[in-house]
């Protein structure tokens, strides 16, 4: 199967790194175009101002800390990127941009925790697997 357009939800982990990795290897070998994502939490409407504005600015600049580490590793490839920000629900937001972008493969980097301990804490790459409407792939 040929991918065009590959999702990498990132976070500030070395798993997230790993999925990086693995993507820009993918897309070396195929000429898949890459979309880098760091999703927030949502941030409460309730917190009056300035504090929701403090909170929205604070989660930005976060973000973009997490991206530029990210789109690090992609430095001197020849490879199409784009870097996206969304906040909400990590897992329904990860599905919802992948749908939009049409894209036709998620990479997510994975804790290693059992079907289980997934259930339980709720991963967000359990979640993916489950709500996501093209393939999901895994790495640990």
């Amino acid at each position: 199967m040929i991918f065009s357009k590959i999702l990498i939800p990132v976070d500030d982990s070395k798993h997230s790194d790993s999925a990086v990795k693995y993507g820009i290897s993918l897309a070396e070998i195929s000429g898949t175009d890459i979309i880098i994502l760091h999703c927030h939490r949502p941030v409460p409407t309730g917190l009056g101002e300035p504090n929701f504005q403090k909170a929205i600015d604070d989660a930005t600049r976060e973000s973009y800390a997490v991206l530029k580490k990210k789109t690090a590793l992609l430095e001197g490839k020849d490879i199409n990127y784009e870097e996206k920000i969304i906040g909400g629900s990590i897992a329904k937001s990860i599905k919802t941009v992948a749908e939009t972008e049409g894209c036709d493969l998620i990479i997510m980097g994975s804790k290693g925790k059992s079907d289980l301990e997934g259930l339980v804490v709720g991963s967000v790459t359990h979640k993916v697997l489950h709500i996501a409407e093209c393939p999901v792939l895994v790495i640990k």
